[in-house]
């Protein structure tokens, strides 16, 4: 899977850059907190959900004024400006209709872009999301101050200390090798006044008053244990956001990380919402029963052919502790108390893939 580069222009003037991958129904990502459409492919901290999402849909993202590889000296840095910056990517790809994806900090501006442009946005999904920046959540302006100010002056030395304090809050469940990517994804993502400036304007955002007219079914997903963005933000959202569901995910981490449980969980329920359905071994469109996922139906039919979970993981281009926790989700399932089990199952509702007979 290789996603595709390219670059268009502001009203104002400013680069900005701008991926696809996959194919499907389009669904576009506002951009979140510190981006970088190349170095994202390499983390372990984004590649699975961009790989995950693009398996069955067109997916478009890209990176905001100031960072990643879009450009980085800019006059304006507002949250209009993010907005705008959004209208020109989707002007650029020229898609109609699509599915619009907001993540944190990006869940503002996707809400903001769904009320201008409701004829466009089919559905929104709001991950870690929140309507209030930090300021106007009740964040003394004397701290925000103190720490924009460690970002100017130490944002890229190659000690982590100052960019830590964000990955903690960001990922308190992740690893150490999580961790020093996610540290070194804000490092060469931008510069350290970039960083603050971007920092003083999402902790400034107030999109409260917006949330009732957004028209788009929405779907709400937020961990429990958060420690960057309250849940009780994702729960504003459900309730002011008039068609909205609000699922709760089982995680301290404000980005999913794929070796977690809540992992399977977000992928299940983005999927239901996206309307995305796995195919019988016949090719047509059929919903999976137990409410196994796309992913699961094809994990489980990789079972029924006797391979490893090493096989799996890599044919599906997945790691094998993502192999290993979609296994566990199928057994119990299924009700199968092994894999032999479970090839029964598949066999059983027609999800085995057809031999080619010989002649």
């Amino acid at each position: 899977m290789q996603q595709e580069i390219r670059f268009c222009t502001t009203a104002d003037g400013v680069r900005i850059a701008y991926a696809s991958v996959g194919q499907g129904p389009v669904l576009v990502k506002a951009p979140n907190w510190l981006t970088h459409l190349e170095y994202e492919w390499e983390t372990p901290i984004w590649r699975h959900w961009w790989e995950e999402l693009a398996r069955d849909h067109t997916v478009i993202r890209f990176d905001q004024r100031g960072c990643g590889l879009s450009d980085w000296h800019v006059g304006e840095l507002s949250f209009e400006a993010w907005v705008s910056d959004l209208e020109a990517v989707v002007q650029a790809t020229k898609v109609e209709r699509f599915a619009l994806l907001g993540i944190s900090q990006g869940a503002s501006v996707a809400i903001e872009y769904a009320v201008r442009h409701p004829e466009k946005v089919t559905k929104i999904i709001l991950y870690g999301a929140f309507a209030r920046g930090r300021v106007k959540r009740g964040e003394p302006e004397a701290e925000l101050e103190a720490v924009t100010t460690l970002m100017r002056s130490g944002w890229g030395r190659d000690n982590p200390a100052y960019r830590q304090m964000f990955t903690s809050q960001f990922m308190p469940g992740a690893s150490l090798e999580q961790m020093k990517w996610f540290n070194d994804l804000q490092r060469v993502s931008t510069t350290g006044e970039n960083a603050a400036r971007i920092q003083l304007v999402g902790s400034h955002v107030d999109i409260v008053h917006r949330l009732p007219d957004v028209k788009a079914p929405a779907l709400v997903l937020h961990a429990k244990g958060d420690q960057r963005v309250s849940i009780n933000e994702g729960r504003l959202l459900a309730s002011l956001i008039p068609n909205a569901r609000m699922v709760e995910l089982d995680s301290v981490n404000h980005l999913t990380l794929e070796d977690e449980p809540a992992w399977q969980a977000l992928v299940s329920e983005v999927r239901q919402f996206l309307g995305d359905v796995p195919t019988t071994a016949a090719g047509r469109s059929s919903p999976a029963p137990d409410q196994l996922t796309v992913r699961e139906v094809e994990v489980l039919r990789l079972i029924a052919e006797g391979r490893s979970n090493r096989d799996i993981a890599g044919e599906l281009v997945i790691s094998i502790n993502t192999v290993t926790n979609h296994v566990k989700s199928i057994l119990g399932k299924t009700g199968a108390a092994n894999r032999t089990e479970a090839a029964a199952y598949a066999h059983r509702h027609g999800l085995v893939r057809p031999t080619t007979a010989s002649t």
